[in-house]
């Protein structure tokens, strides 16, 4: 005779200390272990309520599948990898995409392996091995190249993947990616509508597709607007915090100086506004910054900057579902998501 809830849970309690088997839940539950696994594995043919049950009481006893006999049966690892980029310049980068990969794989059998991904390799290495070692169902990564060669290999292998970022290959394939043109033509229309001159951008490295991007929505700007510009060739979204402060500081003292400024993240923002500060410019005086903000910290600390919002977690919640739907066989064209920018600009010039 089946055993109630109440007394499933009190045997699950005592038996947490052992590792738990099918058999365990089996004895637990009074079914079958065949029934056990098919309920675990959501099979409909098994009443809900039973597996609903079968559910509780693994739960109740920590049980978790064999990975490797999970392998050995179905040919998957159940796990998803991310070559994660630590990029410094965009605060929380990682931990707010990781956020977001968490919540999309919640309640799902897949776990999350993570490499670091450095800027002076695009790790095609990583990828290869990743495949042929067969360490995951599949793949996400940022800092996306126009013509990355881990997209390449990628699609060549048909192994399931997702982009944080877009490439320009002919082949569609998954990504979400964050709308860089929009970011940019925006934050200029914006300094121009309120009176500025002179703008300029920090852009990120050149080899990043979202580079290329960002410079064509700044220059449509700039040239739907008949407005001047300069862009610095010596300064980036990866460079240090201090040569963008002295950068700044240093162009203060110059002729004619930009009264405009476009920032891409947080640090830079700060690390251009203590410059000009030094230089005994005023923010709201003088210039006028908008800047890419993916915290809260420009908010709470520099009300004067207006900020452009992008939701990384988002972006991580986004990452995760579209690559399951990738792992389950969706077409990739189908699956490609551009987030709009989130404007938080104040009343003046609107």
């Amino acid at each position: 005779m089946p055993k109630t809830d109440t007394q499933t849970s009190q045997e699950g309690r005592r038996r947490k200390s052992a590792k738990p088997t099918l058999r365990t839940i089996a004895e637990l539950t009074g079914l079958a272990v065949t029934t056990v696994s098919r309920a675990l594995a959501d099979d409909p043919l098994i009443n809900i309520d039973t597996r609903r049950r079968i559910h509780q009481a693994a739960a109740d006893v920590g049980y978790m599948p064999d990975r490797a006999a999970q392998r050995l049966k179905t040919g998957r690892t159940n796990v998803v990898g991310v070559l994660l980029d630590p990029h410094e310049e965009i605060l929380g980068f990682g931990t707010s995409l990781m956020l977001g990969l968490t919540q999309a794989l919640a309640g799902t059998p897949y776990h999350l392996i993570v490499m670091p991904s450095f800027v002076k390799s695009s790790n095609v290495e990583a990828v290869d091995y990743i495949i042929r070692n067969n360490l995951a169902d599949g793949l996400i990564f940022t800092r996306t190249e126009p013509l990355d060669p881990r997209v390449r290999l990628l699609i060549e292998k048909d192994f399931p993947f997702v982009t944080h970022g877009r490439s320009e290959f002919s082949t569609p394939h998954p990504y979400v990616d964050f709308d860089s043109f929009a970011f940019a033509y925006e934050a200029a229309r914006r300094l121009l509508a309120k009176g500025r001159s002179r703008l300029t951008i920090i852009l990120p490295p050149r080899n990043l597709t979202f580079s290329q991007h960002m410079r064509h929505g700044f220059m449509t700007a700039i040239r739907e607007a008949g407005a001047s510009f300069e862009i610095s060739e010596d300064l980036d979204l990866d460079s240090p915090a201090g040569a963008i402060r002295n950068h700044f500081r240093e162009r203060a003292g110059l002729n004619d100086p930009p009264d405009g400024l476009i920032c891409p993240g947080e640090v830079s923002a700060l690390a251009a506004l203590a410059g000009l500060g030094e230089a005994g410019l005023t923010l709201g005086r003088e210039f006028d910054m908008v800047a890419k903000q993916t915290s809260r910290l420009l908010s709470d600390i520099q009300p004067g900057i207006e900020t452009i919002y992008e939701d990384l977690t988002a972006a991580g919640e986004q990452l995760g579902k579209l690559l399951l739907r990738r792992i389950g066989g969706e077409a990739a064209n189908t699956l490609q998501i551009l987030q709009p920018p989130q404007p938080s600009f104040g009343t003046t010039a609107d």
